[in-house]
């Protein structure tokens, strides 16, 4: 299989016919049983654990995910390779599923890109019956700061002008009129990490008749000049609890920003600790 992070449904199809491959379901379990990938695993927990950023949390995090995706059948030989329904349905679960697993040192992750609507699109076969996994010694190799800032370091970049700090959650949490997806007073605080340029997540994607997909390398580029992020841009990304974030991560990344991070935490966590300093209401012009 290449070396491409995001592969198609025939792509998928084809590949594991041939060599190791363990898919993951990340819909809520009601979708799963409704019809999913032949030989998926369902792994809703990549997309409902909230994560902080502190030793004990990422402590957790990893004990959590390592047990979870070895269950799942993951020992490093297998390419794992994450869906959801379409890339802008499920907040970006699947591409979290896909920073997881980078996070956790896991030497072969993919997303399926379109998602599940994108594989029924291509006329390919689903089934309703429940994969049963081998499960297996999972191999952590956890790299905290290859690909993840926590509280602190994201604190710290504020002052630092060569770091841009990229909010991508929905409008109504930039203008501060809601805290989260879950709902507007979820969060005990309302706002942006100061200094943040805001890209909504939607804006890096686009619809196909498959579902949404994400645009083509130069348009993801052109969308990233526009709040001055150039390919050798330094970029901190963050949203509510990582998925949105790890959905733009993936696209800056696949277009050749190489230099992203995500601050994993994200508004979840920034908001809860009210020494972190925020700003309010609508933003300043």
């Amino acid at each position: 299989m290449s070396g491409q992070v995001l592969i198609e449904p025939a792509q998928l199809q084809q590949g594991m016919t041939s060599e190791p491959i363990v898919v993951i379901d990340t819909r809520d379990p009601g979708a799963y049983a409704r019809g999913h990938i032949p030989g998926a695993v369902n792994l809703r927990e990549i997309f409902t654990y909230l994560a902080t950023s502190d030793h004990e949390g990422l402590e957790a995090m990893q004990h959590k995910f390592a047990e979870a995706f070895g269950a799942a059948g993951l020992s490093g030989k297998e390419t794992a390779v994450v869906y959801e329904d379409t890339m802008n349905t499920g907040f970006g679960q699947s591409c979290r599923g896909y920073f997881l697993l980078k996070y956790l040192g896991y030497p072969k992750a993919k997303v399926l890109h379109g998602g599940y609507q994108a594989w029924v699109s291509a006329g390919l076969p689903t089934t309703t019956e429940p994969t049963l996994p081998t499960p297996a010694e999972f191999p952590l190799a956890c790299e905290p700061g290859a690909v993840m800032v926590d509280k602190d370091e994201m604190l710290a970049a504020l002052n630092d002008p060569s770091v841009i700090k990229l909010d991508v959650r929905d409008v109504d949490e930039w203008i501060a009129t809601s805290s989260s997806p879950y709902g507007p007073d979820f969060c005990p605080r309302k706002g942006r990490i100061p200094g943040a340029r805001w890209l909504e997540w939607y804006r890096l994607m686009k619809p196909a008749d498959e579902g949404s997909i994400f645009k083509a390398r130069d348009e993801v580029l052109a969308e990233c000049q526009s709040v001055g992020i150039q390919p050798h841009s330094k970029v901190y990304v963050y949203c509510f609890k990582g998925a949105r974030a790890s959905n733009t991560f993936l696209a800056l990344k696949e277009a050749g920003v190489h230099d992203v991070k995500i601050y994993f935490g994200s508004w979840n966590e920034w908001s809860r600790d009210p020494a972190l300093p925020i700003e309010e209401g609508f933003p300043a012009v």
